[in-house]
């Protein structure tokens, strides 16, 4: 069995915010213990937002990102899409460009440093003011790193209301990229695809609650960002044997492995091949997928499928 770290990978679903490190949070004042698991999204969403709050300082927005670079070049990451929650924060801390500038400065920094490349999605929770997430849309306009934006938080509430924002992204040239099918059934994602113009669907394992729609989206090509430890985490998935993934995948849909910035990414392939027996080619193959499903250049798209294909020439 080959060490998964060294698989050349692209990471699509992962939230900034989640990945500070321990030592960083304890250092800026907060717990750096979590929980095992959530009883309900909110507990979840809750213990997220006392990290965020720890955040205050143009320094503090370009450690993390630093660090994130560091952690998710060890685990063999060599693109990285990552969500970043960027009007909040600003408004949050009185400087509106200062907290996206910041991670951006940092992003360039880890880049050079561990010879990986980023780019960045920004999120908007579903039940903040559509105002909030036109600041989103002009601040994402402004920088070239800043490829996307979308929904994510309790799928309860609905897309409708920020329509008008996704149609102007467009027009703007960017990315579209929704949270569905995680908590929420199969219309979250009908929403997603439809009135969202969703390009990837952020987690969607509840597609195949409708046969209808897994045809759909397997014959367009939309690929899923799974997230099977924060599935079970969220307490959405009972255990990670239980977890849909293998259907997925046997439905012929195109799945890509993710972290949602609870875990290692590596760590998650690693699971993959002890709990479903996945062997070295079928995680290269979500490797590939991964790869795949990415905004990222042609270019660099066809460098790391030659990675991945050498991964698995070397015994």
């Amino acid at each position: 069995m080959r060490d998964v770290r060294t698989l050349p990978k692209a990471h699509l679903h992962v939230h900034l915010e989640s990945t500070v490190r321990p030592e960083t949070v304890r250092e800026l004042g907060g717990t750096s213990e979590r929980a095992e698991v959530f009883g309900t999204f909110r507990e979840f969403a809750d213990e997220r937002a006392r990290v965020r709050s720890l955040l205050r300082t143009a320094e503090h927005f370009r450690r993390i990102a630093v660090e994130f670079c560091e952690d998710e070049a060890a685990q063999g990451t060599r693109y990285v899409e990552v969500t970043f929650t960027a009007a909040s924060h600003g408004e949050r801390v009185g400087e509106p460009e200062m907290p996206l500038e910041a991670v951006l400065d940092g992003l360039a920094e880890g880049e050079a440093r561990f010879g990986i490349e980023c780019r960045v999605l920004l999120d908007h929770s579903r039940r903040r003011p559509v105002e909030r997430l036109w600041r989103t849309l002009k601040l994402a306009a402004r920088y070239d790193r800043v490829i996307g934006l979308g929904l994510a938080g309790d799928e309860a509430y609905p897309l409708a209301p920020f329509a008008e924002v996704f149609e102007a992204a467009r027009d703007a040239g960017l990315h579209l990229v929704h949270h569905a099918g995680e908590a929420a059934g199969a219309a979250s994602i009908r929403e997603a695809l439809d009135l969202g113009h969703s390009e990837r669907l952020g987690h969607g394992i509840r597609v195949l609650d409708d046969a209808a729609l897994v045809a759909e989206v397997r014959e367009r090509g939309i690929p899923l960002e799974v997230c099977p430890t924060s599935n079970v985490l969220l307490g959405l998935v009972p255990s990670l044997p239980e977890h849909p993934l293998p259907r997925l995948r046997e439905a012929g849909l195109a799945v890509t492995i993710n972290t949602d910035g609870e875990t290692e990414l590596a760590g998650e392939y690693t699971r993959l091949r002890e709990v479903f027996g996945y062997g070295d080619a079928e995680l290269a193959e979500l490797a590939r997928a991964s790869i795949d499903a990415s905004f990222a250049a042609e270019r660099l798209k066809a460098e790391l499928r030659a990675q991945v294909d050498a991964w698995l020439a070397t015994p």
